[in-house]
């Protein structure tokens, strides 16, 4: 996983504090962060605001950022008043929000070096050293392998479709080599390896891969490895997010370029498409397909990542989720405790030999693996924490002062997130019949009873809205769903053994 980008003191220092109670912006702004979680929800959050960050806090305004325009443009139409009235009630001051796109030139500097972010822009004339540490040293430009890739700027939207379609920028962090291992992402990393070390011309085994997990669990790391890794092998490879694909497409069609933004992403051996589930628009949806249908009958390989699987991608088409389905899909599971504990040794290193006299011992990390989160930008925040207390008080850290530090960021475990697939397993396993039976148009009473049960657990245990659930159940109208969910509700009231029913199958999915 990638190892923490430094925090400096200037980010954390306020402005102005909240109702004079001491309190720094950057704790006010993690409180925040707890309440919007709590009132949108896990999965709205994940995809919205995980990447959400505090710059700093001004007398009249408080400076957020995200890493893409796609983000911020969608934060600033729906979220900022509400950002806005959050900061208000926490600190007891009316602010202004304002969101801006961070850019590399911004942003921490990179833990061994400070090279530019780079960008696949060619085949490698050479193939670099296998000894050489590629998230100290990424390949030399002389190579051909990389070049470098400017800050975003205004005049970025005015870019060549060409350069859309060369690739979004790589991170020289991101390799093989800084990626952490454990249980729950030993498959994934091994699928991405392998795809990554073919070499060029051979015939692709996995295709498309496509990672899934939530935010935070090593998906981008992955990819952009592969992206770095086929490119010294001498592919030919692109690594995109979904709203570098679609901006490149619209920028395309303004300038009268399509066929030339086609013909370049379909002139590849690798591409690489993340963020998957911010993929909107018919017309998107449809120049995507082509492109992964052109790409994989000419044997060229896909890898695609998202926040969750195919089938749950609602938003996409059928032909787009079966076509991704067809491929290998992997799930990266959470972080368990002992790589958990890894990441933290690796990253407190890598603090401590860019802040001298900034040491976290051991029994510190073991309490921050157990109690912080489940991804490794919870683990990141931790440490960040850890170390603007330590510099900005002076105080060591120690484990008095990180349960202090970092009380506001442990929470209670989050609970798992449920699937309309798993409920659909365990309520056909449960009653005997099958997923198909349960999908299908049949009315008879040993399928509408279970069918019924599982839109009640659908609409329960998820966040899905009663259309998603209907799409689920094999097309069914939103009236439908909501016929079931009050019809169990209202058997509940009168039926205990339905009742009791209910809960060991609510038990049963959720284990």
């Amino acid at each position: 996983m990638l190892k923490p980008e430094p925090v400096h003191p200037p980010k954390f220092t306020p402005a102005v504090t909240g109702a004079a109670s001491g309190i720094e912006p950057a704790q006010h702004w993690e409180r925040i962060r707890v309440r919007l979680r709590e009132e949108i929800g896990e999965d709205v959050y994940s995809s919205w605001f995980a990447r959400l960050e505090l710059d700093r806090a001004g007398a009249e305004t408080v400076y957020l950022s995200v890493p893409t325009r796609f983000l911020k443009s969608w934060i600033q139409g729906h979220y900022v008043d509400r950002l806005s009235d959050m900061w208000r009630e926490e600190t007891g001051l009316a602010r202004k929000v304002d969101v801006a796109v961070r850019s590399a030139a911004v942003r921490s500097q990179p833990l061994k070096a400070s090279q530019p972010r780079a960008m696949v822009a060619e085949a490698p004339r050479e193939v670099r050293s296998s000894g050489q540490s590629q998230a100290a040293t990424p390949a030399p430009a002389a190579a051909n392998t990389v070049t470098p890739f400017p800050a975003p700027s205004a005049s970025a939207a005015h870019a060549a479709p060409s350069d859309v379609a060369a690739g979004s920028p790589l991170d020289p962090r991101l390799t093989f080599e800084t990626f952490v291992l454990g249980k729950s992402n030993t498959l994934a990393h091994a699928a991405a390896r392998q795809v990554a070390e073919a070499a060029a011309g051979a015939a692709p085994i996995f295709n498309p891969l496509y990672l899934h997990a939530p935010v935070g669990l090593g998906k981008t790391h992955l990819l952009q490895a592969v992206a770095w890794a086929g490119a010294s092998r001498g592919r030919r490879v692109v690594y995109l997010t979904a709203e570098r694909f679609m901006y490149g497409f619209v920028a395309a069609l303004k300038s009268h370029a399509a066929i030339a933004f086609k013909d370049a992403l379909r002139s590849i051996d690798t591409l690489l498409i993340d963020d998957l589930q911010f993929l909107t628009g018919k017309n998107m949806q449809q120049e995507f397909c082509h492109t992964l249908n052109a790409l994989m009958d000419a044997g060229r390989q896909v890898i695609v990542a998202a926040d969750r699987p195919p089938s749950e991608l609602d938003a996409l088409e059928d032909r787009v989720r079966s076509r991704l389905a067809g491929g290998l899909v992997v799930e990266l599971a959470p972080l368990e405790e002992d790589l958990r504990l890894q990441i933290l040794k690796a990253r407190a290193a890598a603090l401590a030999e860019q802040h001298q006299g900034f040491s976290v011992p051991v029994p510190v990390l073991e309490l921050l693996a157990r109690n912080v989160g489940q991804s490794g930008r919870d683990l990141d925040g931790a440490l960040n924490k850890l170390l603007a207390c330590n510099r900005l008080t002076g105080e060591p850290v120690t484990l008095e002062m990180a349960e202090t530090a970092v009380r506001d960021l442990i929470r209670p475990a989050d609970p798992k997130r449920v699937r309309v697939e798993d409920i659909l397993r365990v309520v056909a396993k449960h009653y005997n019949v099958t997923r198909a039976d349960i999908l299908s148009q049949r009315r008879t009473a040993n399928v509408v009873k279970p069918r019924q049960i599982a839109m009640y657990l659908a609409k329960s245990l998820t966040l899905r809205s009663l259309p998603e659930i209907g799409r689920r159940f094999g097309g069914r109208d939103h009236t439908t769903v909501l016929h079931a969910v009050r019809k169990i509700d209202g058997l509940i009231a009168s039926d205990r053994t339905l009742a009791d029913e209910i809960e060991s199958l609510k038990r049963l999915v959720n284990e």
